[in-house]
């Protein structure tokens, strides 16, 4: 009995350390292939993640962050009208609309990207529809995301408040009252052209104070008013532009991460068609 027990402890521990060895090992070269790619399941070889360090508190920048806005200047912007030096007010951490000074945008240009951008409507804000705080947060320049205090305030449904202007409304309305600071968070990825010719609509998904109320929806075109929008081919980077409408709107915490696609490819890529050829494409 003794030897049985011997052998069937001898065993368990062999078992336990072969398990052992199978769980610290990275991966396997001996698995199937991923559909229509280059990785097998749980390959060996596949590249690992580069590190990022998230914010200690949500909204703050992660590791690879680039700051766009920090409370401090606006050396990091200028004027879309003359080229020159930004005009906006900057005081308490934040910056302002000076109405009439006209719009801003940054220097630096980018494309697909993670954005995070806070706003807020001044809490004596006067007027009604969409004239009451109105901005707007303009990707690549042409394409906007609508500010306006929709807190009890209504406009047409695809001019409120996080609405994609003039062609989608926001799912739900999860605006704050004036005087309370809003967040933008934003996944974008640019549209792409072969020469005059689009291959790929842009897409957005946009988080308001919390809540998504656009995910991956396809934008039409460049934004127009009171006109459908079309696409006119452009660079796949391009400035953050944000409006001067003529309402004292502010602005802090803006920052932006580059978006690419897995394994260290350099741009994300659309997989349904590659991963699913059987599927009808409507």
């Amino acid at each position: 009995m003794r030897l049985i027990a011997v052998g069937a402890a001898t065993i368990a521990i062999l078992g336990i350390g072969f398990l052992l060895v199978a769980l610290a090992q990275l991966g396997y070269k001996d698995t199937p292939f991923l559909p229509n790619q280059k990785w097998r399941v749980h390959e060996s070889q596949r590249p690992q993640p580069v590190t990022v360090t998230p914010a200690q508190t949500f909204g703050e920048p992660p590791s690879d962050a680039i700051i766009l806005f920090d409370g401090k200047d606006l050396s990091r912007w200028r004027s879309v009208w003359t080229g020159g030096p930004a005009r906006w007010k900057v005081e308490n951490g934040y910056m302002e609309i000076v109405p009439r000074t006209g719009d801003i945008q940054t220097i630096e240009e980018f494309g697909d990207c993670q954005l995070h951008i806070e706003w807020c409507i001044p809490e004596d804000v006067k007027g009604s529809g969409q004239g009451r705080g109105n901005s707007g947060v303009f990707l690549m320049g042409r394409y906007e995301i609508q500010i306006l205090d929709s807190y009890e305030n209504k406009t047409y449904a695809d001019g409120m408040a996080a609405a994609i202007y003039g062609q989608y409304p926001p799912l739900v309305n999860a605006s704050r009252k004036p005087g309370e600071w809003q967040t933008y968070d934003i996944i974008w990825i640019a549209p792409r052209f072969d020469g005059d010719k689009l291959v790929r609509p842009g897409y957005l998904t946009l988080i308001h104070n919390g809540v998504v109320v656009h995910y991956h929806t396809p934008i039409m075109g460049l934004t127009r008013h009171r006109t459908f929008p079309t696409y006119r081919p452009h660079s796949p980077v391009g400035p953050l532009r944000l409006q001067d409408h003529g309402f004292p709107v502010r602005f802090r915490n803006i920052w932006y991460r580059p978006l690419k696609g897995y394994d260290g490819e350099p741009e994300w890529r659309d997989l349904t068609f590659l991963l699913f050829p059987d599927l009808p494409r409507q």
